[in-house]
């Protein structure tokens, strides 16, 4: 991340994105996944081992129910359709351009 945004600013900007994701259940992460290659998971996920790497003990439910802003089989039953093949493939093909980045 580059070093002229700071700490403060960096958390500001996750928290309005998180709310942000709460609001738009219609990006479902299928949808996400396949343009960016995260999503509302991912975000838990990272939270998660941030949480770890600082000490704290957080768990993947507690981590998706603080992105999803419910629990996370709440969510799915709420917003969550069945995943097409294209968007699977659209996925797939999105979440291997991930490696570079890595």
């Amino acid at each position: 991340m580059s070093e002229e945004i700071s700490d403060a600013a960096a958390a500001a900007a996750f928290r309005r994105l998180v709310k942000h994701l709460q609001h738009r259940h219609d990006a479902e992460n299928i949808d996400l996944m396949g343009l960016a290659g995260f999503c509302r998971n991912c975000l838990a996920d990272w939270i998660m081992e941030a949480t770890h790497a600082d000490g704290g003990d957080m768990t993947k439910e507690e981590a998706r129910q603080a992105i999803h802003g419910m629990p996370s089989s709440e969510w799915k039953k709420k917003f969550q359709t069945e995943a097409t093949p294209e968007k699977l493939q659209r996925m797939k093909e999105s979440v291997a351009k991930n490696a570079a980045a890595d």
